[in-house]
């Protein structure tokens, strides 16, 4: 029962409530969509926590993208020792630049008073979900080589098997609590995307990359 409820009923629970109630954010509150930017308050600390963060972390989500849609042929790269280590040393070592980044932050919201200030509950919470998600993926990558492969020949066919709806729990059970726990963290933190100030990747603004350029003009009196 307990594994059915945390492999098949919370992973459908958090992915329902962080679409339903992205949507209602959005339509009843716009102008919530937004990382409620406190560089005005301190920049230098946000610059290298914002920016390792950032770079880390889109690497590491990258790579689980990629190994998500073409499982087979992660496994086929890893069939080659030097390949194998080239893919778990760049995922490593973006796992470790956002998770200097993630502690970074955290110091600055505990350090800065006029950050601490406007940090609230859910800024913690959600901060520690972030630090217990990069920290257990990865104590796992160092302590159940190769992460790479399991997660191609388990994890993804799971995640795939939630998406047709039709779960496949057995693929996640046999596995060791430290990587059940880096799965569960990752869907409490999808759980949370409409809570949070996370919600703002929702709403990158790309089309910023083909919009006509802007003209801005100054307009000072006494200026000629």
């Amino acid at each position: 029962m307990l594994d059915k409820f945390l492999w098949v009923g919370f992973p459908y629970v958090a992915l329902v409530l962080a679409i339903v109630v992205s949507i209602l954010r959005f339509v009843w509150k716009p102008f919530s969509y937004s990382s409620l930017s406190s560089q005005f308050l301190e920049n230098k600390q946000l610059f290298w926590g914002s920016g390792l963060w950032h770079w880390g972390i889109v690497w590491v989500l990258t790579g689980h993208l990629v190994a998500f849609l073409i499982p087979g042929q992660i496994l086929a790269w890893n069939s080659a020792p030097f390949r194998l280590y080239l893919l778990e040393f760049t995922g490593l070592t973006a796992a470790l630049l956002a998770l200097v980044g993630i502690v970074a932050l955290m110091v600055r919201r505990h350090t800065s008073s006029r950050v601490k200030v406007v940090t609230t509950a859910m800024d913690w919470i959600l901060l520690g979900f972030l630090l217990l998600q990069v920290t257990t993926g990865i104590d796992t990558a160092l302590r159940y080589r190769w992460g790479s492969s399991w997660y191609a020949s388990n994890a993804a066919p799971y995640l795939w098997s939630l998406l047709s709806l039709s779960p496949r729990p057995e693929l996640i059970v046999p596995l060791p609590w430290l990587p059940k726990i880096h799965i569960l963290s990752g869907f409490s933190v999808i759980l949370l995307i409409p809570f949070t100030r996370l919600v703002h990747f929702l709403v990158v603004p790309i089309f910023y990359y083909w919009r006509k350029p802007q003209v801005v003009i100054w307009n000072r009196k006494g200026l000629r």
